[in-house]
């Protein structure tokens, strides 16, 4: 056989299912999941599924997917009193998941009718089993009335690859956005970092570095320093809030933001690891309230890349004069600060928000509580704001809207409470 003959890459069928190259491609989630449509052309093949059988398949899709299910692949409990991280996590899961059950009915609708070639033969596949629990009748047909050991290694297969699929995805946002990295294994190769990331949301509450590691697992395929976000060929994965409102942002969640011009990996890290140890300054001791003439401005400004790392600023400018607050630090108050505790109450006191960015170290009070009154300006320098405050008691809460302080809580140790616009909390 001439070498011209001889294709760029075997055809689908026997053991085949994909044709990924060995050093892995990028794919959205939507790619990948057509790209395992061999998989379940191969089950309606040796099973001979008709339309009929797709009430049973979408039904045991959905209950894997689902959280609370006899069947789920996420033993996640998620109440009003979990953790901030599992609820924004588990909502996600639900998002997703739905999102994916739905393209799984259509793609049977599709395959029935429209059959995926495999010039090879009938597809065959070793399955290593990961424990998914079927439905009684998901059960009955893949492994009795039709089914067997192909069709039931097959779903197993073509199952699983879905259940990475959605736990790759929920770090982010813009989930169907990601570009995910793809082995000849499909997604298999992210089951070690998947399994301490799942294994630290069930056991604990999950670090925000622990979600930024698997992030870049899933898009990289490689580890790196502990940070709260990172770079990767063609874009930069950051925490939400830098494009939405620190009020109703989440907290956890990152969002990936294409860009052609990054080509070198790096992982974005705080100045100060250990925030405990900052220098501060008392809200008391900060210059009396002002009136502000105009809005502040904000931008965000990085350093270069050194060694794998790199840090960030926030920095804001107010008639010629500059300051800047670490965007980690930033990051570090925004997942801290609770929102419209209803304990806040109308704070005994007022700072200028001008004066707190200014002040060295980290602002926090000690004499009561103390309002800082941000209405009117932009996310970002809301955002610095809360970088520059001490990451423990701090509020953020729509101006004009406020609850009475109880008895009990007058004790307690002092808040600040950072008022914004009330158009943030829609």
């Amino acid at each position: 056989m001439s070498r011209a003959s001889v294709p760029d890459t075997p055809a689908l069928g026997g053991s085949r299912w994909n044709t990924f190259p060995a050093a892995g491609t990028t794919l959205t989630a939507r790619e990948f999941f057509t790209a395992i449509d061999p998989l379940l052309q191969g089950i309606i093949d040796d099973n001979a599924l008709t339309t009929a059988d797709s009430e049973v398949l979408e039904g045991q899709i959905r209950a894997t997917l689902a959280l609370g299910t006899r069947e789920t692949s996420l033993p996640l409990s998620i109440g009003p009193d979990s953790a901030s991280a599992a609820r924004e996590l588990g909502a996600r899961a639900e998002t997703i998941g739905q999102e994916l059950a739905s393209w799984a009915t259509e793609a049977l609708e599709r395959l029935l009718t429209r059959p995926v070639p495999l010039p090879a033969g009938p597809l065959i596949v070793r399955s290593h089993c990961y424990g998914h629990l079927l439905t009684p009748p998901a059960a009955d047909l893949l492994r009795g009335r039709r089914g067997g050991p192909v069709t039931m290694q097959l779903y197993n297969e073509w199952l699983h690859q879905i259940v990475l699929l959605r736990d790759a995805l929920l770090p982010f946002t813009n989930w169907q956005d990601v570009p995910l990295l793809i082995t000849p294994t499909g997604l298999r190769h992210t089951e070690p970092a998947r399994d301490a990331f799942l294994t630290e949301l069930l056991v604990r509450q999950i670090r925000h570095t622990s979600v930024v590691a698997f992030a870049r697992n899933v898009v990289t395929g490689t580890s790196g320093p502990a940070g709260y976000g990172f770079e990767a060929a063609g874009g930069t994965a950051l925490p939400a809030v830098l494009d939405q409102p620190p009020l109703t942002a989440p907290r956890h969640l990152l969002t990936w933001r294409p860009d052609p011009a990054v080509g070198e990996a790096a992982t974005y890290v705080a100045e100060v690891q250990d925030y405990y140890a900052a220098p501060r300054t008392l809200v008391e001791d900060l210059p009396a309230a002002t009136t502000t003439s105009g809005p502040l401005s904000a931008r965000p400004v990085t350093a270069p890349v050194v060694d794998g790392t790199r840090t960030a600023r926030i920095e804001v400018t107010h008639d010629g004069t500059t300051t800047h607050v670490d965007l980690g630090q930033a990051l570090r108050g925004h997942r801290f600060t609770q929102r419209e505790d209803p304990a806040a109450g109308d704070a005994s006191g007022t700072a200028d928000a001008w004066s707190a960015l200014r002040a060295p170290g980290l602002v926090w009070a000690q004499g009561g509580d103390v309002t800082l009154d941000a209405t009117g300006q932009d996310d970002l320098v809301v955002l610095a704001l809360l970088g520059r405050l001490y990451p423990e008691n701090l509020t953020l809460r729509p101006a004009g809207r406020s609850a009475a302080r109880t008895t009990a809580d007058g004790t307690g140790p002092s808040r600040l409470v950072t008022l914004v616009d009330p158009a943030q909390a829609r």
